[in-house]
């Protein structure tokens, strides 16, 4: 749908930087099951937050083990259906699932970079469907390009990018400092905050 630089410009990062880039958006989806959760009874929001504090975990700290495929059972299990919900905030919640499994996914075959730009196009899809959603109609792509809530998807995308490709080796200091940056922040790509 909506194609971006970033997309290219992802080759250049290295497998860790995928997964802490999918790690920061997954961070920024959260809020979206979560609320739908709490809205709705369904699943349990903490089972999320713990799958990605696990990934987080990996990147953190060295050798720390992690049952990846226990970890995307469990989460497929909590992904609702969007057919059971007269509810908007539904698809939000399903995206952060599929967001998620893409990163769990990228955890069990190795293989980060297609899995990272899947995240991306995932969030920012979150954002162009809400718009349209709210707009009553579909929008073409130039005008999504020039929406200013899919404008500033891309613009906090393009800085966790940029935080990601100045460093030379792994940071832990960068990589706790993003995530704590994000869950302080609280609030999701599409403006839902869990502290309100």
């Amino acid at each position: 749908m909506l194609q971006n630089p970033i997309h290219l410009r992802l080759e250049k990062l290295e497998s860790w930087q995928h997964v802490v880039f999918m790690a920061c958006l997954c961070e920024r989806m959260y809020p979206n099951y979560a609320m739908f959760c709490q809205q709705t009874g369904f699943g349990d929001a903490l089972l999320y937050r713990r799958i990605l504090d696990l990934i987080w975990e990996t990147e953190i700290v060295k050798g720390a083990k992690v049952n990846f495929d226990s970890q995307l059972e469990k989460l497929e299990e909590a992904i609702p259906d969007a057919a059971d919900y007269d509810l908007y905030g539904v698809y939000p919640a399903i995206d952060a699932c599929v967001a998620l499994s893409e990163l769990i996914h990228s955890r069990l075959s190795g293989e980060t970079l297609e899995h990272a730009v899947e995240v991306s196009k995932t969030s920012i899809t979150t954002v162009a469907m809400l718009e349209m959603t709210q707009q009553g109609r579909e929008m073409t792509d130039d005008e999504l390009k020039i929406n200013p809530a899919v404008e500033q998807e891309w613009d906090v995308q393009w800085e966790i990018f940029r935080l990601l490709a100045d460093c030379e080796e792994r940071d832990i200091d960068l990589i706790k400092g993003l995530r704590a940056d994000l869950r302080e922040l609280s609030q999701s790509n599409i403006g839902i905050n869990l502290q309100q």
